[in-house]
C-alpha cells in the first residue's frame, strides 16, 4: 500500500538548506540542486498551466460549485482506494471522473445540476469523514498523515515518477482542451445557438467535465482538496476582470497560475510556511490588488480635472 505522497529524504536536512540572498540567479541555482524542488517545479508548472486554462471555462460555464465538489470527491476517492489496497491517486481520479460524467450528463441545466451536485457532495463528505476515521485508526504511524496531505497538498513530497506522471497527464489535458476550445467556447456562451448549428452540446459538456475532474485530481497534490480554488478559480477570475478576449484571458490565467505557483514554491523553500498556504495567499492578494487597481483607475477617470473644477 503506497501513500499518495511521501516525504523525501531531502526534507530531513532542511536545517542545512541555503539561506536567501539577493543574488537571485544564485538562489535559483541553489534551490534547483535539490531533487524534491526539481520535482515540485515540474509538477507545479504543468498543473498550474492546466488549472489556469480549465479554470477560465469553469467560470464561463458557471461550474465553480461543481469544481469545488469534485475536489471533495477526490479526497474521498483517495481514502477509499487506500482502504481497499489500491493507489490513492487512482482512487481520486476514478471517483472524480465518474462523478464528472454524471454531472456532464445533466447538460446545460444549471439549476438541476447544482441540486444534484449539492446532494452528492453532502453524501460524499459524510463518506469521506467515515473513511478518514477508519483510516486514522488502522493506518500505521508512517502513513497516518495521508488525509492531511490530500486535504492540504504536499508538493514538496512528490517523487520523480509522480512528477513525470502529473506532467504527462496535465500535458494531455492541455492538448485536448485546446483541440475543443473553439466549439467549447461557442457552447459555453450560447448553447441554444450552438445546438441549432449542430454542435454536440451534451458531448462537449461531458468532455469538459472529465477534463475538469482530471485537473482537480492532479491539483490536489499541489494545493490539496480544500484549497483547489487557489489555482482553479482565482487566476481565471483575475484574467476575466483584466481581458474580455477569450483566448487572451485563457493565456493570462495560465500565466498567473504559473507565476503564483513558482513564487509560492520559492517562498516555501526559503521560509517555514507550507506551499499550499503561500499559493492560496498569493492568489488572494493578487485578486485583491487587481480589484483595488481597477477601482482606483475608475475613480480617477470619474474625478473631474482641476481646471474643470475651477471653471
Amino acid at each position: 500500500m503506497q501513500p499518495i505522497l511521501t516525504v523525501p529524504k531531502s526534507l530531513a536536512i532542511a536545517a542545512t538548506l541555503p539561506p536567501f540572498t539577493w543574488n537571485l540567479v544564485g538562489d535559483v541555482q541553489a534551490m534547483l540542486r535539490y531533487d524534491f524542488m526539481r520535482n515540485a517545479f515540474l509538477c507545479g508548472t504543468m498543473v498550474a498551466v492546466v488549472a489556469g486554462l480549465v479554470g477560465y471555462f469553469v467560470l464561463l460555464r458557471r461550474l465553480a460549485f461543481a469544481g469545488d465538489a469534485l475536489s471533495h470527491f477526490a479526497f474521498t476517492g483517495a481514502l477509499g482506494a487506500v482502504l481497499v489496497g489500491l493507489s490513492p491517486l487512482a482512487g481520486a481520479f476514478g471517483l472524480t471522473v465518474l462523478v464528472a460524467l454524471v454531472i456532464g450528463g445533466l447538460g446545460e441545466r444549471a439549476r438541476a445540476r447544482d441540486v444534484v451536485v449539492g446532494t452528492l457532495l453532502a453524501w460524499t463528505l459524510g463518506i469521506g469523514v467515515l473513511l478518514l476515521s477508519i483510516y486514522t485508526t488502522t493506518a500505521s504511524a508512517t502513513n497516518s498523515a495521508l488525509g492531511v496531505k490530500v486535504l492540504f497538498g504536499s508538493i514538496l513530497g512528490i517523487q520523480a515518477q509522480q512528477a513525470l506522471l502529473a506532467a504527462a497527464v496535465a500535458a494531455a489535458v492541455v492538448v485536448v482542451l485546446l483541440l475543443i476550445a473553439r466549439p467549447l467556447l461557442f457552447v459555453s456562451l450560447d448553447p441554444d445557438v450552438a445546438a441549432a448549428r449542430g454542435l454536440p452540446v451534451r458531448l462537449l459538456g461531458a468532455a469538459f467535465m472529465v477534463l475538469l475532474a482530471v485537473t482537480v485530481a492532479e491539483a490536489t497534490q499541489v494545493v490539496g482538496a480544500l484549497l483547489i480554488f487557489a489555482l482553479l478559480i482565482t487566476p481565471a477570475a483575475i484574467a476575466q476582470r483584466v481581458s474580455v478576449r477569450p483566448y487572451r484571458a485563457m493565456l493570462l490565467a495560465a500565466m498567473l497560475a504559473l507565476a503564483i505557483t513558482w513564487i509560492g514554491l520559492t517562498l516555501a523553500f526559503y521560509t517555514s510556511y507550507p506551499v499550499s498556504f503561500l499559493i492560496s495567499a498569493l492568489a488572494f492578494l493578487a485578486f485583491i490588488a487587481v480589484i483595488l487597481g481597477q477601482r482606483t483607475a475608475s475613480w480617477r477617470l470619474r474625478r473631474p480635472s482641476p481646471a474643470l473644477a475651477v471653471a
